[in-house]
């Protein structure tokens, strides 16, 4: 399921069930049997995976927020998985089903439940900071850097990481097949919102004021010989990343955690592993290549 898809299918659900605070007299029965055991469904599932007492404030904060109640556009919440607080933004921003994906669905479980040690982790794609937050909570001796675009994303991912202190390093910018300056373009992609941002080369009628970096450069900017995780999810410009100078950094990047956004990413992306052995795992959204090894042989045919 994509982001799109994923978006739909939990505004449904969390519109619908946040809709029974005022259920109308004409509805039948039925449908207020249907938003009863929906509402029901995803409060057990928040309670179960948040806690309690986290889980009924964090539905609470979603349906007051959809009811447009002033002073709810930002929650700060810490949820198991991380050691520090995160800072969300609230519907109709994408932070809010950012952090169920993340913080409620687990989506990186498959990730942390494999890869038992990591010394330095690259984040490209970081978003608002959540997954960082996690690997950073995961790994608590491993060295992060958290790449994004966005300066609204940015400023929060800052402000996410920051209790992490210096083992977590930020940068204001995006990754692609070399250094150059791209522009940021919004609501072109996806559902057009936060988590959906992109960079694309520049038009005549475009800023190009975003800093990108190739893969080679931020290794090196992090002073890191070896990347341990490269977690992936920049919408799209995999497929600038991986089409060409693949040979000059995969051979340094042990995992890659990536979500391909099309099945023209999908075939650039394996097309550069031809030449690795790896362990290939799919879940959800992510595409996981662990333990990435060069084969010889292999690459040189």
């Amino acid at each position: 399921m994509n982001k799109t898809e994923e978006r739909t299918a939990e505004s449904a659900a969390v519109e619908n069930t946040d809709s029974t605070v005022a259920i109308h007299s004409s509805h039948s029965r039925g449908s207020y049997a249907t938003r009863a055991i929906r509402f029901f469904g995803r409060v057990r599932e928040y309670c179960s995976e948040l806690g309690l007492t986290l889980g009924l404030r964090w539905y609470c904060a979603k349906v007051l927020a959809r009811l447009r109640i002033p002073g709810t556009g930002r929650v700060r919440i810490k949820p198991p998985d991380v050691d520090h607080s995160v800072v969300v933004r609230m519907f109709p921003s994408s932070d809010d089903f950012v952090f169920d994906q993340l913080f409620v669905d687990h989506e990186y479980a498959p990730v942390y439940s494999r890869l038992k040690e990591a010394k330095f982790i690259l984040d490209l794609g970081a978003n608002v900071g959540y997954a960082s937050a996690i690997f950073a909570s995961r790994y608590p001796s491993a060295r992060i850097l958290a790449v994004e675009p966005d300066p609204g994303n940015y400023r929060l991912c800052v402000q996410n990481l920051e209790p992490y202190g210096h083992r977590v390093q930020t940068l204001l910018g995006a990754v692609w097949a070399n250094r150059s300056k791209l522009a940021l373009a919004r609501g072109t992609f996806c559902d057009g919102r936060e988590w959906a941002t992109q960079v694309v080369k520049a038009r005549e009628d475009m800023d190009a004021n975003v800093e990108a970096w190739d893969m080679t450069s931020l290794l090196d900017l992090a002073q890191q010989q070896v990347a341990d995780l490269v977690k992936i999810d920049i919408e799209g410009s995999e497929a600038e990343v991986f089409a060409a100078n693949t040979a000059q950094w995969l051979p340094r990047v042990r995992n890659i955690c990536v979500e391909l956004h099309d099945a023209r990413c999908r075939e650039i992306f394996f097309s550069a592993l031809r030449g690795f052995d790896y362990e290939l795992a799919e879940y959800r959204e992510f595409t996981l290549c662990l333990n990435l090894n060069l084969n010889l042989k292999r690459a040189a045919s």
